[in-house]
């Protein structure tokens, strides 16, 4: 039986983020519940232009319960679907119980079908939330193997700082025109989520292939494993391109996506529990080969 909606003594709104207080006070609510912040993507650029919140607000202005839908267009097996993904889901403790989260849940997805998106996608811990509504978990997997060798032609990257107002207008140019990193499961724009994630992980390291327009997200740890995170190009370079570029030579690699356009194959690993991705739509449309969306389109 659905759980009755008891919204005494708060008020429903929808698209608030042009609100001078409706995006301080998502950010607030993420930052109590998660303890993520973000709020530097106000200096990146702002929020999404897509996003659509919906959400139950107290009389003092707090954000009781939210959930946020915006136009996420990816790719699958080889065609772009029309989707949307839903994010920023969260409730205060203290109003747990009420059937606000569903109530928000539900407001989203008729929105997302009003709007004709033929599939909506999210991330979630908590799988068994969202069955109800018809979304199913896609197995996803990151690629790992030995590195090639260094291309000697490629010319020196440098770093890129999105702080930096040059290098985020370079920055966002670039996501303007990015293709997919791959033809089985990618994005093919989200650049609010990129950018913010460039903040949220401090081991995150963004460079610039300039004689490939190309901007790498990657990280390296202490055993010499090169993690492949993300690339924005609009024509992708080489993994042995890339390695090059960096000046590194890494005792080994993986790539957090299907890496069929990077000239180098690795072997796909299973991501086992964590965060999982989630599917409503396309019918029972599974992956044609181990695939994950990249780090850096986390939402």
């Amino acid at each position: 039986m659905a759980q009755r909606l008891d919204s005494a003594g708060l008020t429903f709104r929808q698209d608030y983020f042009g609100d001078p207080a409706g995006w301080p006070a998502l950010v607030c609510l993420l930052k109590d519940i998660f303890g993520i912040d973000i709020g530097p993507l106000q200096q990146l650029g702002g929020h999404d232009a897509t996003s659509m919140p919906f959400g139950w607000f107290d009389a003092e202005g707090e954000l009781a319960a939210n959930i946020s839908a915006f136009a996420l267009p990816f790719v699958l097996n080889g065609r772009i679907v029309h989707a949307a993904g839903l994010q920023s889901g969260a409730v205060r403790p203290a109003w747990r119980g009420r059937g606000l989260y569903r109530d928000v849940t539900v407001k989203a997805l008729d929105w997302c079908d009003r709007q004709g998106f033929e599939a909506v996608i999210l991330y979630t811990d908590k799988p068994s939330l969202y069955e109800p509504y018809g979304f199913h978990t896609i197995p996803l997997h990151r690629y790992e193997g030995a590195a090639p060798a260094p291309s000697a032609s490629a010319a020196p990257a440098r770093p890129l700082l999105p702080t930096n107002a040059d290098d985020l207008a370079l920055l966002q140019a670039l996501l303007k025109r990015r293709s997919p990193v791959s033809t089985s499961l990618a994005v093919t724009v989200n650049a609010a989520m990129f950018l913010i994630n460039t903040q949220l992980d401090p081991d995150v390291r963004i460079s610039f292939l300039e004689d490939r327009q190309a901007v790498i997200a990657w990280r390296m740890d202490e055993a010499g494993r090169f993690s492949l995170l993300d690339v924005v190009a609009a024509d992708m370079p080489s993994l042995a391109v890339i390695l090059g570029g960096l000046r590194i030579a890494p005792a080994s690699v993986e790539v957090l996506f299907r890496p069929d356009k990077l000239g180098w194959q690795g072997v796909p690993k299973s991501l086992k529990g964590g965060t999982r991705l989630m599917l409503r739509g396309l019918g029972d449309a599974t992956l044609d080969f181990p695939a994950m969306l990249s780090t850096m389109a986390e939402f």
